[in-house]
């Protein structure tokens, strides 16, 4: 059980408070609402990049790191398709460091031109070596746009192309900004060594006097229900074959969330899972195969991914895939391993509550979600799944038209040039 207190400033900050006395440490943590999928086609990559941008000093704080290491703190962040993440751990007798530090970027991001320029130079040194220079580094740059026809879900939170980083603008950035980082578009989690009463005056003190933006309401185009079989394949430098398939999910905050993410735990959570266990050590069809679903907010992804052992056809390999997922269409999951997988969620889900970096995370994640209390219900709805839902959710998600399937050839593979099927769409990147 993870308590907390909350309270909203007038300009609409969320604050959430966790009291733990048992550690000398603090945090806090900012979750801005605003990721990839917020951005606009033409100037993709915006949300990564502002993530870098915060670093770079505001208008009276030249420096972010330097007063951060005087008192002993540390801090980091990360941006995702949904959301922007900023942290600071640090004594918490020095808590006010961290108020001063990230109110002050808040209000007032220095924008100069040579800011820009080094941050975006950086960023796209990190969508070359990541994305375009290192094996497999484009999978979701090339995955996503088949998926995703409508939604922004279809480019990469890198960005969709180098270009539109390597062109974005001053005025655009600043607009960026404006309309996004503000304090009725963010969730502050303060935990650590604290009192309630001392947070509440400090985020006065701090963030009261910030002006609460313009309120907007998100409009984004929902990706339309797939109905067709979708196919690529790709030939790169890589050192194996490797097959993708992905399947049209439902959102983070539906309720068959829980029985699609014990799916992905019945199918590769170790190597007792089923895809391990069957795939790799017993056929030895694969040298490597996972399962995962990504959570999303809007419309997900179910995702198998995995390299088939020397000799053996990418059709070899996709049949055995979907001989997998079949067994659990037609099949309820024995009672033994579904307690097994609910078993190592709940103590994944106790372990994460450990941490107080972890905790604030997770209550600025379920307060987005609708109310920071659902982190104390997770683990009842995972026990709560059914065999029958199992099976339900595996016969909705795992169709034929509902699948996209990527197969990404070595360019050494005998099998570079051939395609599946008619439909298959070939490429050499």
């Amino acid at each position: 059980m993870v308590k907390f207190n909350r309270f909203t400033l007038s300009n609409g900050l969320r604050v959430l408070v966790h009291e733990d006395d048992t550690t000398p440490m603090a945090v806090l943590n900012i979750l801005y609402d605003v990721g990839a999928r917020d951005e606009d086609p033409e100037q993709t990559g915006f949300a990564h990049l502002f993530e870098h941008l915060m670093f770079g000093g505001s208008v009276n704080i030249p420096s972010y790191d330097e007063p951060l290491q005087r008192v002993g703190g540390e801090n980091n962040a990360f941006t995702s398709n949904d959301i922007t993440n900023y942290y600071i751990t640090l004594p918490a007798e020095n808590l006010e460091t961290a108020f001063w530090l990230e109110s002050d970027r808040m209000l007032s991001l220095a924008f100069s031109e040579k800011s820009l320029e080094v941050q975006r130079n950086v960023v796209m040194e990190e969508f070359k070596q990541r994305y375009l220079n290192q094996p497999y580094g484009d999978v979701w740059l090339k995955l996503r746009p088949l998926v995703y026809k409508k939604h922004p879900y279809r480019w990469a939170t890198i960005g969709e192309k180098l270009e539109h980083i390597e062109h974005a603008q001053i005025d655009a950035v600043k607009a960026f900004f404006k309309k996004h980082y503000n304090p009725q578009n963010a969730i502050m989690v303060v935990g650590g060594n604290i009192k309630t009463d001392d947070v509440k005056a400090m985020s006065e003190k701090w963030f009261g006097p910030i002006p609460a933006g313009e309120k907007y309401v998100r409009d984004l185009p929902q990706e339309p229900v797939q109905t067709d079989e979708r196919r690529a394949t790709y030939s790169g430098k890589v050192p194996l074959n490797s097959v993708y398939v992905a399947f049209q999910g439902d959102e983070r905050g539906a309720d068959t969330y829980y029985a699609t993410d014990l799916i992905s735990d019945i199918l590769s959570r170790g190597n007792s899972s089923r895809l391990h266990r069957n795939l790799v050590k017993e056929q030895q069809l694969f040298t490597e195969i996972g399962a995962y679903s990504t959570g999303s907010m809007d419309k997900g992804m179910f995702v198998v991914e995995g390299k088939p052992a020397e000799g053996v056809s990418i059709e070899q390999a996709e049949a055995a895939i979907w001989g997998q997922l079949e067994i659990l269409k037609q099949q309820f999951v024995p009672a033994e391993e579904l307690t097994k997988v609910k078993n190592k969620t709940e103590s994944t889900l106790v372990f994460g509550e450990m941490s107080l970096l972890d905790k604030a995370m997770n209550l600025a994640s379920f307060e987005l979600l609708g109310d920071a209390e659902l982190i104390n219900k997770e683990s009842d709805k995972y026990i709560a799944v059914t065999a029958e839902q199992i099976q339900q959710q595996a016969r909705q998600l795992f169709r034929k038209e509902n699948s996209t399937t990527m197969i990404y050839l070595a360019e050494n593979s005998s099998q570079v040039g051939k395609t599946e099927s008619p439909e298959a769409e070939e490429a050499s990147l």
